[in-house]
């Protein structure tokens, strides 16, 4: 059994069958369920939104939390903070390519 050490390793599935096949063969590192824990618990406050979302794209995000053993609205929250610093980062190195070359 494969071991996947990094959420990047697990794929979109277009069906659940795709999906067992995939869990069949792999497992989750548990250093990597150990930091998504501690990630998910460091969060201290938060505020309710309601958010709009088409009930297939919800229903395939339910799963793919499932499959992760993750609670789906810990998971969209995780992606949003992961993108958010990704866009952080780049418009922090965007500035200073401007900076460099006026």
């Amino acid at each position: 059994m494969n071991p996947v050490v990094s959420w990047d390793e697990v794929p979109l599935f277009d069906n659940e069958e795709a999906e067992a096949a995939f869990w069949a063969d792999n497992r989750i590192e548990l250093r990597l369920m150990e930091a998504t824990v501690a990630a998910s618990s460091e969060i201290s406050e938060s505020v309710t939104i309601t958010l709009r979302i088409d009930p297939r794209m919800l229903a395939r995000i339910k799963r793919l939390a499932r499959s992760r053993y993750l609670n789906y609205q810990s998971m969209i929250k995780q992606w949003l903070s992961e993108r958010m610093e990704q866009e952080l980062r780049e418009r922090t190195t965007e500035n200073r390519g401007s900076r460099i070359n006026p």
